[in-house]
């Protein structure tokens, strides 16, 4: 099931009709459950507009694609030091020592 993300406006409108038409006739015309209506009430009196704002999605997405790349990166990283510490196992078995220039 796909929720619905609501905006400041939003809630502010919803909470403002409510006092007009009623909480319940406000919850069937927007399709908002009543514990959600009573959590963005409780919200509001306890914080105001403050604590309506939206806090899911906070990240732009310049830094998210930031984040993306340095992943990437790390795992590409991780995989070469990988690579070359098998490379120096090799070389130690091989000629007894990990150290290239000992050779």
């Amino acid at each position: 099931m796909k929720y619905k993300k609501w905006t400041l406006e939003q809630k502010l409108e919803i909470l403002s009709v409510s006092e007009e038409i009623g909480i319940v006739e406000t919850c069937r015309k927007y399709s908002v459950s009543t514990g959600t209506f009573y959590s963005w009430k409780k919200k509001f009196e306890h914080r105001g507009e403050a604590g309506l704002k939206v806090t899911y999605d906070t990240k732009s997405k310049e830094l998210k694609a930031a984040e993306e790349e340095n992943r990437v990166l790390r795992k590409l990283l991780s995989d070469k030091e990988i690579e070359l510490e098998v490379q120096r196992e090799l070389l130690k078995k091989k000629f007894g020592t990990s150290d290239p220039r000992k050779i």
